[in-house]
């Protein structure tokens, strides 16, 4: 007998059995609107022009080699992914008070902060600190704060299934409600999964309650510029926590921005009270690096950080961004306007009020599952799609399945 013969076996991650599923079937006319990657209005995935040629860049440049990169990773690339989230004129980086540790993507990123609060936010061994995330979010944020230790993990109101839109009342409340001291998650933008961002006013209202219950803010940023097509835009209620005075990590991915899926380009940034306390809580995260994968790896960072660093590339790639993030705008567009044309019931203004990669339908787990068996259209169960799954060929056929899983199926 195995020593392991009472591993259970685990779940499959839905998302990629979805795309598994979709991988298998044979129907001619099958869509996956499940996977989170940009796809071109060919479906198929885009290698942004910049990266290539940055690609060229370092292949060319006699002076890199392989050897290992700092614990805390590549410091250009480190220094200039913070201004990305915080701002060139940001005050923090003026006052020396912002660092940054290179991770293995965005889910890295979380992880090495998820330890560090574990370990050391407000004390030592932190296990019973309530961390909040929204309800509902990315599901590997419950995991992800689990697996670093956490024993309370509790959901925040969020999404109006009834109006289709922010729960802002039940937000405030939570906040109000929670422990000080408790740990926040926010989407910094494009929330996943639902798409449904604060405007400008509320994320103010978010921020003043915060402040003065004492909540620690955690961001999680995947998508800037891939939401709205502008850096600053979608940097906005993190550039104003920082101008409010909050300590903060921001969780970054460069997955979509830079289509660099599977670099694994992670960055947490952390803004400090001072520099003094800056040094030490990276001191302590170094630590962490260490005993997780040691050091980062060089290639997606490089990739990075020589266009950031760069004037004419940085303009290039805000181009390549907004080319993306106006794809999936004139999908929104398309895809409410087709289903009002067929007279689809409900309202389908939601669609364009989301922002970012994800649209939350309102589609029931019931009518999804006639959009996968009967339509070979793939979603997630909670309704959730993705954008850029959608393209001029396939429209029309996803805006007529929306329309019969809706009348057909209650």
């Amino acid at each position: 007998m195995s020593l392991f013969s009472d591993v259970p076996q685990a779940p499959p991650v839905a998302v990629f059995k979805l795309t598994a599923d979709f991988r298998e079937d044979s129907h001619p006319q099958k869509v996956n609107l499940g996977v989170g990657a940009y796809r071109t209005d060919d479906c198929q995935p885009w290698v942004l022009p910049v990266v290539k040629k940055v690609e060229r860049l370092i292949v060319e440049d006699e002076s890199l080699n392989h050897e290992y990169l700092p614990i805390l990773g590549l410091p250009e690339f480190r220094s200039a992914a913070s201004k990305v989230a915080l701002g060139d004129d940001s005050p923090a980086i003026k006052e020396n008070r912002v660092g940054g540790v290179q991770a293995l993507g965005g889910t890295g990123a979380l992880r090495v902060g998820a330890e560090f609060l574990r370990r050391w936010y407000n004390g030592v061994n932190n296990t019973a600190t309530p961390v909040y995330v929204s309800a509902p979010t990315w599901e590997n944020h419950n995991g992800v704060f689990t697996d670093a230790g956490f024993k309370d993990i509790r959901p925040y109101h969020y999404w109006d299934a009834a109006k289709r839109g922010l729960d802002l009342a039940g937000f405030l409340d939570d906040l109000e409600k929670a422990p000080e001291y408790s740990v926040f998650v926010l989407h910094a933008c494009a929330h996943n999964p639902t798409g449904t961002d604060p405007t400008q006013e509320e994320w103010k209202q978010i921020a003043e309650v915060m402040k003065r219950r004492k909540l620690f803010v955690f961001f999680d940023s995947a998508y800037q510029g891939f939401a709205s097509g502008s850096l600053e835009k979608d940097a906005w209620a993190i550039r104003f926590f920082v101008s409010e005075g909050f300590e903060l990590f921001v969780a970054q991915s460069f997955s979509k921005n830079f289509g660099l899926y599977n670099e694994r380009v992670g960055n947490l940034t952390v803004v400090a009270k001072d520099n003094e306390n800056l040094t030490r809580i990276l001191s302590q995260m170094e630590k962490i690096v260490r005993t997780t994968w040691s050091n980062p790896p060089s290639q997606g960072a490089r990739i990075v950080s020589k266009t950031l660093n760069s004037a004419e590339l940085f303009d290039e790639w805000k181009g390549n961004v907004k080319t993306m993030a106006d794809r999936v705008l004139l999908m929104r567009d398309q895809l409410k306007a087709k289903l009002q044309a067929l007279g689809t019931p409900g309202t389908w203004d939601h669609i364009t009020q989301q922002i970012g990669m994800f649209s939350f339908t309102g589609l029931t787990p019931k009518q999804v599952e006639y959009m996968i068996k009967e339509k070979h259209v793939y979603l997630m169960a909670s309704g959730r799609i993705n954008m850029c799954g959608l393209t001029t060929k396939n429209i029309d056929y996803v805006a007529q399945s929306i329309h019969e899983a809706v009348t057909k199926v209650q």
